[in-house]
């Protein structure tokens, strides 16, 4: 059944990649509104063969609205709820602004649809790192419980925005170039340098971005039980993230196991290739759906054959993000 859909924040990078996403899938819709800032209002954009203008977002906005995806930063979301729900919209929210509510269903689809039915109006996108790391890792905790789960992040400047992708791109230049290097959109220089993600450091010695995939991968699984420990590094890619797998299960698996559960698994593929020494990178993944899953091997470290070290690549504007938002809202219709 068709309906009448908003973009909420549409100027930006997951705002665009929403458009991309619901053409590429014929995604049923009787009206679209193409909602920003007061700044980008009056503004034309082409969807579909057809030219649309920007509206600014106001309280009014969502009258008339089935359901909103929302790109627009968390004190947006925080801000626009109860208007969106009031006027009987449901809010697809990409921000974090409401996943660890436990009112609100925080899901993936290939993990857990059956929680979208429980929502009141609102429904959360999990955090990129989160949803490119746990897609591949719920099909093996279904088949064998993962008891502890250790991950390291090697994130693109997407997750930062549509600026720092651009402003990555402007640093490669300026290095290049021998002058000074300029950060405005991010935190430090990011072309040829990494650095530890820059979200607020808490008491515990962790960033929020650690965190988020702590405790939303807790809540998506429904496991409260999960030992996790995360540590997020940004790297001077465009848009794919990668993410470094540790996983202790409670019984025996083997590689192979691995290899066969995730071959028919959703939203996974496979680049395993030991002979050539080729597994997944960042530009097989960008603007791909699936999460790509490789060096898949054995920890030796771990007693009785129970621990399996994995590699995966995901987009981050697309999995991590958009396309996540946009399957939401196919289960909705």
């Amino acid at each position: 059944m068709a309906k009448n859909i908003a973009i909420a924040g549409v100027t930006g990078a997951v705002g665009q990649e929403f458009l991309s996403i619901l053409e590429q899938r014929d995604f049923p819709f009787d009206s679209i509104k193409m909602l920003a800032s007061s700044r980008s209002a009056g503004k034309k954009i082409q969807f579909k063969n057809k030219e649309y203008t920007i509206e600014e977002m106001t309280e009014n906005s969502f009258n008339g609205v089935d359901i909103a995806l929302f790109s627009a930063g968390g004190s947006q979301s925080k801000a626009f709820a109860k208007a969106v729900t009031d006027a009987g919209c449901v809010m697809v929210d990409n921000s974090s602004a409401f996943r660890m509510d436990p009112e609100v269903p925080l899901v993936i689809p290939e993990i857990n649809p059956q929680a979208i039915a429980d929502h009141k109006g609102i429904i959360a996108n999990p955090n990129c790192s989160t949803i490119i790391g746990i897609v591949p890792v719920w099909p093996l905790h279904k088949a064998n419980k993962v008891k502890r789960m250790i991950v390291s992040t090697y994130q693109a400047a997407s997750g930062a925005g549509q600026a720092a992708m651009l402003e990555l791109k402007d640093q490669a230049r300026q290095v290049l170039d021998g002058k000074p290097v300029i950060c405005n959109a991010l935190g430090y220089q990011l072309a040829f340098n990494l650095y530890a993600h820059d979200s607020k450091i808490g008491p515990n010695g962790y960033n929020e971005e650690e965190m988020k995939m702590v405790n939303e991968t807790r809540k998506i699984f429904d496991y409260q039980d999960i030992a996790i420990t995360c540590t997020c590094v940004r790297v001077p890619v465009l848009r794919a993230h990668c993410e470094s797998i540790n996983l202790e299960f409670e019984d025996a698996i083997t590689p192979e196991q691995v290899m066969e559960l995730l071959s028919t698994a959703p939203g996974v593929s496979i680049i395993d290739d030991r002979e050539a020494n080729r597994f997944p990178m960042p530009i097989d993944a960008s603007g791909e759906d699936d999460i790509i899953v490789g060096r898949i091997r054995q920890d030796e470290s771990i007693p009785d054959n129970r621990g399996i070290n994995l590699w995966v690549a995901g987009d981050q504007l697309r999995k991590g993000a958009a396309l996540n938002a946009v399957q939401i809202a196919e289960k909705l219709l």
